[in-house]
Parts: structure tokens; C-alpha cells; sequence
């Protein structure tokens, strides 16, 4: 019988970092080191990006761009991109181990798709150096996954779709329509969409959203409803399958596409 073989988990919004709160610290630090404020609504539009790439986005910014210039007295160029990129590692690397912590329900949901014979992969805007911290800090925390694959090692990261081709060799899932990719950001969805898979949007706990736990608690229903909605009409528009709210919808969104295939 045709089913799902694998699926594909983001990191940093969808696996672990609750609110994928990492990058965006380590983001304004490098911009705030060279006397740029960039907002936290900023730093979180071109998330899921490789970090070079993200760098690159936030300076086409007409606003940060324009600030850079007054600063500099000139116009950005790729020696830039790879100065703040060098800052932005020298302050994630410096706390990302306090970035791992699993969000809640992954593990459980991990460990019943693999009961199903459902291998776990993973795609990710971090480099290969950082996930040699963050994987083994996920691990002592209770989640792992089959394959990883970073962006550093290939032609281009999100939204290409090379990464998920490489977990696709390495788990030995043959098939594009039996591959689930699972994210928290728009490039994530795009990803999964140029691989040609199916692809899952997930809102709580991820990048777009932006709230901690406690945070989530304290804002109105209503407003948080409202916002909510509107993640997920842009998923849907960035060409997700399906969108949903926690992690623990997917084993019943993988039971739907079973069903189809």
C-alpha cells in the first residue's frame, strides 16, 4: 500500500526554540554592532533562509538599506554581508545551546510516526557548524532525527529544494508524493513546494507567530484567533497543502494523505 515513507521537520519555530527566538537575538546584535536598530518584525520576514542569504534580504530593505548607507556613507556589498554574517555566528554561537529545547509534542509525535515506519528528516537554514551544537543539545533533551541536512553543503538553501532531495537519498524514500515537509516559515513552504512534495505549515511556537508560551497565555483569544488566521491564509497562498496549529495535528493530516495516495 502507497503511504507517507518520510517526513521532512524544520528546526529551529517547528522542532525546538519555541517562538524561533535564536536567530532573531543574534540578528540584531550583529546589525546592533554596527550602530543599525532593525526590529524584531524585520528580522522575522525573511526567516528560514540561509543566514548569508537572510543577511542579504534585510539589506534590500529600503530602511535598513537607506540606514546603512547614512552610516557608511555608501552603499552594501557582499563584504558586508559576510562581516555581519560573521558577527551574527560570534553571537548565535555564543547562546545557541540555550536555543534547543524541544517544543512541546514533537517528541511524543516523532516517536509515533516512527511506529508507523515513518522516517524522520530534517532541512534547516543553520550551517553544518551549527547544528553540531544544536543537534547533540536536542538530543540530550530527548529529540533526534534520521537525517540532517544544511545549506552550506549545497548549491543554494530555501527555497531550493536540494535539501530535501539529500534527506530523500539519505532516509531511501524513492517517491516525491510520499515525503511530508513540515515548517514555520513561508521559505519553508516554498521549499516543499519546489521539491514537488507535500508540504505542512505549522503556526504555534513558530517563526511568523513570535510568541513565547507565556506570551501566547496572555494575549487576548480573540486577537491571537485573528492572528493565527492570518499565518495561515499566507501558507496557504505560499502553496501549503495543509496548514496546522501544533504538531499534534500532523499524524492525522499524514492519515488524510495516506488516504489520497
Amino acid at each position: 500500500m502507497k503511504k507517507v515513507e518520510g517526513v521532512i521537520m524544520d528546526w529551529a519555530g517547528t522542532a525546538i526554540d519555541f517562538g524561533c527566538f535564536a536567530p532573531v537575538d543574534a540578528f540584531a546584535k550583529a546589525f546592533g554592532d554596527i550602530q543599525i536598530p532593525i526590529s524584531v518584525e524585520e528580522i522575522r520576514i525573511p526567516m528560514g533562509l540561509s543566514k548569508k542569504e537572510h543577511i542579504r534580504q534585510l539589506l534590500q530593505m529600503p530602511r535598513i538599506g537607506g540606514l546603512f548607507a547614512e552610516k557608511q556613507q555608501r552603499m552594501w556589498n557582499e563584504e558586508d554581508v559576510l562581516s555581519l554574517n560573521q558577527a551574527f555566528e560570534k553571537h548565535l554561537f555564543s547562546q545557541l545551546s540555550c536555543y534547543t529545547t524541544p517544543i512541546p509534542g514533537v517528541i511524543e509525535i516523532m516517536n509515533q510516526l516512527r511506529a508507523d515506519d515513518i522516517k524522520i528528516g530534517s532541512t534547516t537554514g543553520y550551517t553544518a557548524a551549527m547544528m553540531e551544537i544544536v543537534r547533540p543539545e536536542a538530543l540530550l533533551k530527548g529529540y533526534h532525527v534520521d537525517s540532517c541536512v544544511t545549506p552550506d553543503l549545497y548549491p543554494a538553501g530555501r527555497p531550493a529544494p536540494f535539501m530535501i532531495f539529500q534527506n530523500m537519498i539519505n532516509l531511501n524514500v524513492q517517491y516525491l508524493d510520499r515525503v511530508v515537509k513540515v515548517g514555520d516559515t513561508i521559505e519553508d513552504i516554498k521549499e516543499g513546494v519546489r521539491a514537488g512534495v507535500w508540504t505542512v505549515g505549522i503556526i504555534v511556537g513558530g517563526n511568523i507567530l513570535g510568541l513565547t508560551e507565556e506570551e501566547m497565555k496572555r494575549i487576548p483569544e480573540n486577537d491571537l484567533k485573528e492572528r493565527i488566521n492570518t499565518i495561515k491564509k499566507d501558507m496557504l497562498q505560499a502553496g501549503a497543502d495543509y496548514v496546522i496549529n501544533t504538531i499534534a495535528e500532523l499524524p492525522e493530516i499524514i492519515h488524510s494523505i495516506n488516504t489520497k495516495l
